[in-house]
């Protein structure tokens, strides 16, 4: 099986990088070529992508208001199958709980949907860098990945997440939109919306979560 290539350097590769750089530029210097020490002038010291990379893999107020969603709640779902229609209602529960030392939230659902066993799983987080809510989500009905980007308004408890899926009919992506309210501590809201072809926002799921106690 073929790994994936990584898309970001390890620690231990920005050390090494920052050790070998100056080695290359001296080289470069004592053979005439100036494009090493051009290259050298806007590298950034070790300090610099040191403190960089701590600043990104660092978790802040963002991931510590995350963990207000941790614990098992019970999940009641209404689902539109076309704008108009009547909704289909499933229930389940989720367990929530935060991983790789509080950067994300993770989410397990268990339950039924359209009568069917449903299983999904769901990461949420904060990129420092991007200043931004990710947020992806994988299901036993699907092979597909859905990725969402937004952000929280000033109360906090509200956030607002955008991205695409791919709509298996037309064979063309569809916008797609999700709000999470934080009603309190026991009751969360998720709603969803995608575009249709006429380019206008319909709901396809509300989903309420209550705390067990």
């Amino acid at each position: 099986m073929v790994k994936p290539r990584r898309s970001i350097l390890s620690f231990k590769e920005i050390l090494l990088l920052s050790l070998v750089l100056p080695l290359l530029v001296v080289a470069g210097v004592a053979r005439g070529d100036d494009k090493p020490a051009a290259a050298a002038a806007a590298a950034p010291s070790q300090d610099e992508m040191m403190k960089a990379w701590t600043a990104q893999a660092t978790p802040g107020p963002v991931h510590k208001a995350l963990e207000a969603a941790v614990g098992t709640w019970d999940v009641k779902t209404k689902a539109w199958m076309a704008p108009g229609a009547p909704p289909t209602e499933s229930a389940g529960t989720s367990e929530n709980q935060m991983i790789l030392g509080g950067r994300f939230l993770e989410q397990r659902y268990s339950g039924t949907m359209m009568g069917q066993p449903f299983n999904g799983i769901g990461v949420t987080g904060y990129d420092n860098y991007k200043k931004k809510v990710v947020a992806t989500w994988i299901d036993s009905m699907s092979t597909s990945i859905m990725e969402m980007q937004g952000s929280a308004d000033k109360t906090g408890k509200v956030i607002t997440c955008y991205g695409t899926m791919d709509d298996v009919i037309a064979k063309k992506p569809l916008k797609i939109k999700s709000k999470v309210t934080i009603v309190d501590a026991d009751h969360h809201k998720y709603e969803s919306w995608h575009t249709g072809p006429d380019g206008k926002w319909s709901q396809d799921l509300e989903i309420t979560y209550t705390r067990k106690k």
